[in-house]
């Protein structure tokens, strides 16, 4: 079986794989049994010494590397450098930091000595979406590696490219062979990578009902997992919002990445006192964003990665229409072709429509009114997702309540949209998924907590 990695700017072919066979996958298998039995044992300033190298190269590299994104899933040039950057600093954060949060901790029992001590589990499988192909990556096995953990990296398979290059990426730096290995492999067979006696545990980034389907094959066969999935988030605006800010932050986060992105807010809950205003200035934007070549430094949004998600958004888009939704603007494919969505907004979202209940993976902007604050709190808890949430108020300590008590979602920003930072756990509730990435929690994540007594 061949696998494609084809430009959705253009359809032209970027470069054709076989899929690898069972002896290949075994070999790869192997040998990273092999490396993690000598990475493990690597001292921690010889771990830190090699990733810093590799933020070095993320920097040198950046450009090569972002042109590489944008060739095969179409993200604007300049949002795929900054994408690399953005690694960049995740290395020297866990280079920084990983010998601190690795260190044993000691805890006052009967006994002479007792204390906890985190120890790598093994090679662990990571099965990767598209939408962030470097980050998604470099988010989860830079805290592993440096826990003393290998990574097999089932990437998507039309960033295969991508997936190479991050290999390369490790061995330049100075990291043993095999410390990351790619295998290049449909959707179809990962049971049996998951099943692979040598694979300790499993990490997933993607839509939920993919992720349901590995936490049950790692349920089955008694692995650890960790899953970051899909996401509707709200972000809520208050009547007493700084309404400049708030459109500028909802309207940049949902258009970034051509709306291709799980974190995004999708669900803008507004007060009924301000909701025209704001409505507004968000159709005003999203008019003024530019739609074309993401090769183009001047482009705001680039072709979503395949057309099936064009179809899917579109259809999205016209059922919520049929069920009440105003069509404010776009709601249309691109004249540039057929993997170009325009820049869409609909108003007067109406419960039970896809804009409501589900993920709309473009650049599409739903808009719902609310009476008030309360009000407002329940349609945002109104999803089966909890991955992230935001809160525009000029009363920051209302803002914070809100945020840490009432917003049922992994992270909640106020006076921001959501992102992801190497510096605090990233992770969702309820259908987003369970564990944690990034920050101290997410390198504790994929370790063996140990506790060691002594009489």
């Amino acid at each position: 079986m061949l696998i494609k990695s084809i430009n959705p700017a253009n359809n032209q072919i970027i470069n054709e794989y076989e899929e690898m066979n069972s002896s290949t996958i075994n070999n790869i298998l192997e040998n990273s049994v092999l490396t993690y039995n000598h990475w493990r044992k690597e001292a921690i300033n010889s771990r830190s010494q090699k990733m810093h190298k590799l933020a070095d190269l993320l920097i040198a590299k950046s450009q090569e590397f972002g042109t590489i994104i944008t060739l095969e899933m179409g993200k604007p040039i300049t949002q795929s450098i900054a994408e690399v950057e953005k690694c960049a600093f995740l290395c020297r954060y866990y280079a920084d930091n990983a010998e601190k949060f690795l260190e044993s901790e000691y805890v006052k029992t009967d006994f002479s000595k007792s204390f906890i001590s985190y120890q790598p589990l093994g090679v662990v499988l990571a099965i990767m979406p598209w939408n962030f192909p470097f980050w998604q990556v470099l988010r989860f096995s830079v805290p592993a590696i440096m826990a003393g953990n290998c990574v097999i990296l089932k990437h998507a398979s039309n960033v295969t490219d991508c997936a190479l290059a991050i290999e390369s990426l490790f061995e330049e730096a100075g990291f043993p062979k095999n410390t990351l290995s790619t295998v290049i492999l449909s959707g179809t067979k990962v049971d049996s990578l998951i099943a692979d006696k040598r694979i300790e545990a499993v990490t997933f980034t993607g839509s939920t009902p993919a992720g349901r389907a590995v936490a049950i094959s790692s349920a089955k066969n008694i692995k650890k997992s960790v899953l970051e999935l899909g996401g509707s988030d709200p972000a809520i605006v208050l009547e007493d919002a700084d309404l400049a800010l708030a459109t500028s932050a909802c309207s940049s986060a949902r258009l970034s990445n051509a709306g291709q992105s799980c974190i995004a807010p999708k669900r803008f809950i507004v007060h009924h006192s301000v909701y025209d205003e704001f409505t507004n200035l968000v159709v005003e934007q999203f008019k003024n964003a530019k739609i074309g070549d993401p090769m183009d430094s001047d482009t705001d949004i680039g072709p979503l990665a395949k057309r099936k998600f064009v179809d899917d958004i579109h259809n999205q888009v016209r059922e919520s229409i049929k069920k009440g939704a105003k069509l404010l603007t776009g709601g249309d494919i691109s004249e540039l072709g057929e993997n170009f969505y325009m820049p869409t907004v609909i108003g007067d979202v109406k419960p039970n429509s896809p804009a409501w209940d589900e993920e709309l993976f473009g650049p599409v902007a739903s808009i719902i009114p609310a009476k008030d604050e309360e009000e407002a709190i329940k349609i945002a808890n109104d999803t089966s997702f909890g991955l992230g949430a935001s809160i525009f108020t000029q009363d920051i300590e209302k803002g914070e309540r809100i945020a840490e008590q009432e917003l049922q979602a992994g992270s909640c920003f106020v006076n921001d949209f959501v992102r992801s930072d190497p510096r605090l756990p990233f992770g969702g509730i309820k259908e987003s998924g369970y564990g944690r990435e990034l920050g101290l929690y997410g390198l504790r994540e994929l370790v063996n907590i140990k506790t060691i007594v002594v009489r």
